[in-house]
C-alpha cells in the first residue's frame, strides 16, 4: 500500500505553530522571574562575601544597642507588610542588614521607595501600579530627591520606572544613587525656611511652592522681582555691593545648583530642592497655560528668545507668549523696550541678560515695568531655543550638570567652575567658622 498523496498548498504542510503555545508562556514567566533571580543571586553573593563584616557589625549593634536589628514596618509587593531591617545602632553600615530583605524577597535592589503602612493605606488609586513591584533599596524618587530635582512627584517617577525598567537601567540607578549619595550625604540635617550665604537670604522652598508663589503674586496684583542664585552669583555678590544690595531687596531669591547643596552641607543644614530657572521654565509655561497667564521673553542673542517661545508654544498650545525681544539694544532704546513690554500686557517677564546685569536692570526699572512678576533667568533661552544642548538627565541626577556646561563652553565657563566653585565653598567654610568678612 503506497503513501497517501500530500494535499497541495498550506493544508498539506505539517504545522509547527503548536510549540509556541507552551514556549511563549515560559518566556514570559522567565522574563518576569529574571529580576528576582538576579536580586536573589546578588544578595546571596554579597551576604557570603561580606559575612565577616556583617558578623562584626551585628556584634557592634548588640554591644551598643542591646539587640542586633531594628525593624521598620513597611508595605511590600501587593501591600503585603514586611519588616525592613537595619542594624540597631547608628554606626556606619547600619543599612547593610537590608541585604537580608532582598535575599528573602521582601525588597528588590531597584524599585519604588518602600512606604510605611500608613503611607500605603493613604496612597490614591492612581499609585496602585507601584504595589505590583517589590519596593527598592534604591528608587528613582530617592535618587532625584538627593540632588533636589524630584520635580515630577513620586507617583509619576514610580509609574515611569514600572514601564521602563531594565536590568541595565537598574544598575545605572544604583550607581547614580551611590555617586549622588557622596555629593548630598545621608545625614538628617535641619531644614530652615531661609538659607543665608554671605548675607544673602535664599528661600528654602520647592519647585511647586515657588511656582504657586509666582501665580499668587500675579493673581493678587502684587509686584515681585525674583532672582536665582548659584555659587557663581554668590561669588559675584560677595565682591559687588550693588548686586548684593539688590538681592537683599527683591521679594524672593531662589537656590540654583548643586553647589548650594554643598554649601548647605558645610553649614550643617539641608536644601529642600534645586529651584533653578532652567527646570522651572517649562513647568511655569505649563502652569501659565492652565492659568491663562502670559509671558514676555527678553534677552539673549537675536532670534534666540523667539525660538525658545516657539518651542514652548509647540509643547503647551494653550500658552500665551505676549512678546519676545533680544537683549542687544543700546541704552537709549531702553524706553522703547520697556514700552513694548508694557503694551504687550504680559503678566510675567523673564529677562536673560546674565548676572548681575539682569538683576540690576530689573531693579532699576522696577517702577516702570507693568508685568506683576519679573525674574532674571541667565542663559535659559539658549537651552530652550536649542542653541546650547542641556546636560543629559543622568548627569543632572548625580549633580554634575556643571561639568557638561564646562565641556560645552570651556572658554567662558572654566573660571566659574574650576576657580569659582572651590572659592565659594571656601567662603562658606569661612562663614561657618565666623571669619568671613563681607
Amino acid at each position: 500500500m503506497g503513501h497517501p498523496t500530500p494535499i497541495p498548498g498550506p493544508l498539506g504542510k505539517r504545522s509547527h505553530w503548536h510549540w509556541r503555545l507552551w514556549l511563549l508562556p515560559l518566556l514570559t514567566l522567565g522574563a518576569s522571574l529574571l529580576p528576582r533571580i538576579v536580586d536573589f543571586s546578588v544578595a546571596g553573593a554579597l551576604l557570603i562575601l561580606l559575612a565577616p563584616l556583617l558578623l562584626v557589625r551585628a556584634l557592634v549593634a548588640k554591644l551598643r544597642a542591646g539587640r542586633v536589628f531594628a525593624a521598620t514596618e513597611r508595605a511590600g509587593r501587593f501591600q503585603t507588610p514586611f519588616r525592613q531591617l537595619a542594624f540597631a545602632d547608628d554606626a556606619p553600615g547600619r543599612n547593610l542588614a537590608v541585604l537580608l530583605n532582598v535575599f528573602w524577597g521582601d525588597m528588590a535592589f531597584a524599585g519604588p521607595r518602600p512606604l510605611s503602612l500608613e503611607e500605603a493605606a493613604a496612597a490614591p488609586a492612581d499609585q496602585a501600579i507601584r504595589f505590583s513591584l517589590r519596593p527598592g533599596v534604591f528608587s528613582p524618587y530617592a535618587l532625584r530627591s538627593k540632588v533636589g530635582i524630584a520635580y515630577e512627584g513620586e507617583a509619576d517617577l514610580d509609574r515611569e520606572f514600572y514601564y521602563t525598567e531594565t536590568a541595565a537601567g537598574n544598575l545605572g540607578l544604583i550607581l547614580r544613587t551611590g555617586v549622588s549619595g557622596l555629593l548630598a550625604g545621608d545625614a538628617v540635617r535641619p531644614m530652615p525656611e531661609h538659607l543665608d550665604f554671605f548675607g544673602v537670604a535664599i528661600a528654602n522652598t520647592t519647585m511647586g511652592e515657588a511656582i504657586d508663589w509666582i501665580v499668587r503674586r500675579v493673581r493678587d496684583d502684587r509686584p515681585a522681582t525674583i532672582a536665582f542664585v548659584n555659587p557663581d552669583c554668590l561669588n559675584i555678590a560677595h565682591g559687588n555691593p550693588e548686586y548684593r544690595a539688590v538681592l537683599g531687596k527683591v521679594e524672593r531669591v531662589l537656590p540654583d545648583g548643586i553647589g548650594i547643596r554643598f554649601g548647605c552641607r558645610i553649614l550643617g543644614i539641608s536644601l529642600r530642592a534645586n529651584v533653578n530657572g532652567t527646570d522651572m521654565f517649562p513647568r511655569l509655561c505649563e502652569r501659565c497655560a492652565d492659568e491663562n497667564l502670559s509671558l514676555f521673553l527678553l534677552g539673549a542673542r537675536p532670534g534666540v528668545a523667539r525660538q525658545a517661545a516657539e518651542n514652548m508654544l509647540q509643547r503647551y498650545p494653550g500658552l500665551k507668549i505676549a512678546g519676545t525681544r533680544d537683549g542687544y539694544f543700546a541704552p537709549d532704546a531702553e524706553a522703547e523696550v520697556i514700552d513694548t513690554i508694557n503694551r504687550s500686557g504680559a503678566d510675567i517677564l523673564l529677562v536673560a541678560f546674565g548676572v548681575p546685569k539682569q538683576e540690576l536692570w530689573l531693579w532699576k526699572h522696577r517702577s516702570r515695568l507693568k508685568p506683576r512678576v519679573a525674574m532674571g533667568v541667565g542663559g535659559l533661552f539658549d537651552f530652550y531655543s536649542g542653541r546650547i544642548p542641556r546636560a543629559p538627565l543622568w548627569l543632572r541626577e548625580i549633580g554634575l550638570e556643571w561639568s557638561w556646561r564646562l565641556l560645552q563652553e570651556p572658554g567662558r565657563m572654566w573660571r566659574r567652575y574650576i576657580i569659582g566653585n572651590p572659592l565659594f565653598l571656601y567662603r562658606v567654610w569661612r562663614q561657618k567658622i565666623g571669619k568671613l568678612v563681607i
